[in-house]
């Protein structure tokens, strides 16, 4: 009780509000580095799961790929791509777009897979050519497996983005790492609890869009919670 006392006064003080270190300037940069970091994850994981998917071929090889990556400690990517090319926003991005990949490829290889074979050869009967199936037919069912393999890495990147703090960039983790560095308690755990909030954020904003562009009949193939 105390705690949330303290972490109210201090989310409260006018100064964590204002400034370049104030919470709003904190979370568009949080929110910069996440964006950006699952932009680059998408445009490679997303081309490569449907074509693999489409194809069936290299899909073995794309998840050993993904689960190898899965393995990898992302502190310990960040450090050793810091001991190469130094401190920066590179080292940050290339942790994170590794975290991020392996949920966005498996889900969109397995989505494309995992169309009723019926469904295609359905297609190719009306003269589909293979860009047309596969854009027209297997992506618009595989979109809810896709949305979720999205969400999943939104909400790693948001959540682990606060290690962006440790190689001296800004973000949310500013108020984890200077909290712990200050022993100010308050701070710590007000900087956690709002990197909380904005992955809460970010799967009501999937919620929304998958209602938004899956059509109703297909929304069932993929439970919502999952």
């Amino acid at each position: 009780m105390n705690l949330l006392i303290t972490v109210t006064e201090w989310l409260a003080q006018p100064q964590q509000w204002t400034g370049p270190a104030g919470i709003p300037a904190r979370f568009l940069e949080h929110v910069g580095y996440s964006g950006l970091a699952l932009l680059i994850a998408a445009a490679i994981a997303v081309p490569i799961g449907l074509l693999t998917g489409h194809t069936g071929r290299g899909g073995f090889l794309a998840a050993s790929v993904a689960n190898v990556a899965r393995a990898l400690p992302t502190i310990g990517v960040l450090m050793l791509v810091v001991l190469a090319v130094g401190i920066g926003l590179a080292p940050v991005m290339v942790a994170l777009v590794a975290l991020a990949v392996p949920p966005i490829l498996v889900n969109t290889h397995e989505g494309v897979r995992g169309v009723d074979p019926q469904l295609r050869d359905a297609a190719q009967g009306m003269g589909m050519r293979g860009h047309e199936v596969l854009f027209r037919l297997e992506l618009p069912v595989a979109l809810p497996l896709i949305l979720l393999g999205l969400r999943t890495a939104a909400i790693q990147v948001v959540s682990t983005a606060t290690i962006a703090a440790y190689v001296g960039i800004g973000g949310l983790g500013r108020f984890i790492v200077d909290g712990q560095a200050r022993r100010q308690f308050e701070m710590v755990a007000g900087g956690s609890l709002l990197v909380v909030l904005l992955a809460v954020l970010v799967a009501v904003l999937f919620y929304l869009l998958r209602r938004l562009l899956v059509a109703p009949g297909l929304r069932q193939r993929t439970p919502a919670g999952r």
